[in-house]
Parts: C-alpha cells; sequence; structure tokens
C-alpha cells in the first residue's frame, strides 16, 4: 500500500438538497463515521455533507499540501498531527463563544499540548495502537513488542504492519529503548537496522486492512488501533490485543477546523454536534474507542465498557504519545521510512 493512497470513498448524504442550507466536506479516517449519525446532522441542520477518506495522518498532509486545503471544512487529524497542521498554517482558528458546546470536554482534553487552549480542535476519540495475535496460531508471551521486531518462527511471514510512518517508528524506539526524535548516530542506526531485519517477517503494510486481514487469516499478528481490534474480535477472529511491557502507544484524534473551509458556518455546526454526549457516543459505540466528552458513559454500550481493548490490566505500561520533531531531525526518519517502505 502506498503512503499516499485515499480510500476512493466518496458518501453523499443528502438532506433534502431543495431545503439545504449549504454543505459540509467531511475529511476523515477510513471506517470512523456512522452513517446513521451523518443522516442525523444532514437532517437536522438541513446540510448536504460529503465525505473522503484517508488511511494515515501522512496521507492526510500530504494530500492538503498537495492541494486539496480549500476544498475541505474539517478533518480529524491525530494528536501530534493537530501540532504540525497548525505550525504549517493549515489551520483556522475557533473564536470564543463559536463552539457552545465547549463545556462538555472532560477536563484532561481541554488545555492540551498539542493545540493549547483548543485554538483549532475539539476532542473526537481517543485509544491506543499495540498489536493483536492470533492465539490459535501462538500461544506464547504476546506481551513483548518482539512479536513485531523478532517474532517467534509461527508468526514469521504472518505480520501486518500498519502503513503509519510516526506509529511504527515510535514502537520500534520503544522496543530499543530510545528516545524519539533522537539525533544520536548510533542510535539512528539501530532503528534503521532493527526495521530493515524486522521487514522480512512482514506480510503488508495496511492500516485500513488491519482489521480484516486479522479476521480473514491472512495475518497471524498485526499492528492494529485498539478500536479495530475490538471489532475484529467481534467478528469472529480468535485474537488477543498485547500491552507489551517495552511500552505502548496512545493517542486522541481530534476534529480540527481547517483554513479556507468552504463552509465554515457548517464546520462549526458540526464540531458542536460532535460535542453533544449523545451525538459522540453514537461514534464511540461505532468506533469502539473512547471519547474525551463528559456524560457519556452510561450511552456506552456494555461490552465496549467490559473489553479487554479498552481496560488494560493493571500492569500494562504507561502510553506514550507521538512526539513533533523539529524539521531537519524529522527529515532523517522520513529517509529511514521510505528506506522501509521500498
Amino acid at each position: 500500500m502506498k503512503l499516499l493512497k485515499l480510500c476512493a470513498a466518496a458518501i453523499l448524504i443528502s438532506g433534502g438538497s431543495a431545503q439545504a442550507e449549504g454543505k459540509l466536506s467531511i475529511y476523515h479516517w477510513f471506517e470512523y463515521m456512522p452513517q446513521e449519525l451523518l443522516d442525523k446532522f444532514a437532517a437536522e441542520h438541513g446540510v448536504e455533507v460529503t465525505m473522503d477518506t484517508y488511511d494515515s495522518n501522512e496521507a492526510m498532509l500530504a494530500s492538503l499540501k498537495a492541494g486539496a486545503l480549500g476544498s475541505y471544512d474539517v478533518a480529524v487529524p491525530g494528536d501530534y498531527m493537530v501540532q504540525i497542521m497548525a505550525e504549517s498554517g493549515l489551520l483556522d482558528t475557533i473564536a470564543e463563544g463559536e463552539l457552545s458546546n465547549m463545556g462538555n470536554i472532560e477536563g484532561q482534553w481541554v488545555d492540551v499540548p498539542f493545540d493549547t487552549g483548543r485554538k483549532h480542535s475539539i476532542p473526537y476519540q481517543w485509544g491506543s495502537t499495540s498489536f493483536s495475535v492470533n492465539t490459535d496460531v501462538y500461544g506464547g508471551d504476546i506481551n513483548t513488542t518482539s512479536i513485531i521486531f523478532d517474532p517467534p518462527e509461527e508468526l514469521r511471514g504472518k505480520i501486518n504492519v500498519l502503513d503509519s510512518q510516526g506509529e511504527v517508528i515510535l514502537l520500534a524506539n520503544l522496543h530499543l529503548g530510545i528516545p524519539q526524535c533522537s539525533t544520536d548516530r548510533d542510535q539512528l542506526r539501530m532503528l534503521d537496522e532493527l526495521l530493515q531485519g524486522a521487514k522480512q517477517h512482514w506480510a503488508s503494510f495496511g492500516s485500513d486492512i488491519a482489521k480484516d486481514v486479522l479476521v480473514s487469516g491472512d495475518a497471524a499478528a498485526g499492528m492494529i488501533y485498539n478500536g479495530f481490534s475490538a471489532k475484529a474480535r467481534l467478528e469472529g477472529a480468535p485474537i488477543k490485543y498485547a500491552y507489551p511491557r517495552e511500552g505502548i502507544i496512545v493517542w486522541m484524534d481530534n476534529v480540527v477546523l481547517l483554513k479556507d473551509a468552504p463552509n465554515r458556518s457548517n464546520a462549526l455546526k458540526f464540531m458542536d454536534f460532535l460535542l453533544e454526549p449523545e451525538n459522540i457516543a453514537a461514534v464511540t459505540n461505532f468506533a469502539r474507542y473512547s471519547p474525551g466528552i463528559m456524560g457519556v458513559t452510561d450511552m456506552l454500550d456494555e461490552e465496549l465498557r467490559t473489553a479487554p481493548e479498552s481496560v488494560p490490566p493493571a500492569d500494562a505500561p504507561a502510553g506514550t504519545f507521538i512526539a513533533v520533531c523539529d524539521e531537519e531531525t524529522q527529515s532523517v526518519y522520513d529517509a529511514i521510512w521510505t528506506r522501509l517502505k521500498k
């Protein structure tokens, strides 16, 4: 799968175009928004909604920089990507009072390092990235990043890795115990050698296929988002989600107001809509992650509240967010990733 591959999904929700009060254009991750919720927003506001999808933060950024900015009203980047987009001048500023439901945001997500004061974004969903293993194929210890980077014989050649530079490299950093954004030549050489050596054991790179290959059995292990793993398990995959002792990745996806949004007013209405507990609960029940909004718990499916992908064990490691490196350092990591994908 190419990094810049965009899912060719274009979803049109007709809220009765004769009465439409304009349009809303959404740029979103794949399989992450229930159709019924888009229909509800379209009907309530008389807005015609379209949605295109992408499969990685980097693909979304590249597309916007290549000319898509000005075509979309909102996007849903991860935490570190919000900061990169803001620093690149790709985001509009939400003025005080423009969103009436900002008070519904949970305290821990009100003022975040990647968007101080929530000037450009609102929380959408948060979760973790690790890997899941088919326990019918491998019955040993899965709570180690060696599953991905030095896999047991049973899993070699049967591993899917996310097509996501930030997450793959961070997981490798955790495996090696080296800091993010390191400029140490020895550490960078270790990182490159680890990835190149592990690649021979991987069957595929794919974010949007991460669930399906585990369900079909085409992969016996794979990096995956916790909600996607929960969906795969519910669809019958005999898998277990790992909490590797070396560390786990945590993330928060956020709805951002894009610069030059052609339908800015409707974008703000949509963001306010997603800040209502009932609506974001519908996203959570569909996507199987966690919301950053208060008043949602009683609206969530019981299975979701107790799922192993949502409730880490007591000895689970602390999570690590992806860091934003300076431009010169990032170029080194970009080169390592490009070499890995050849």
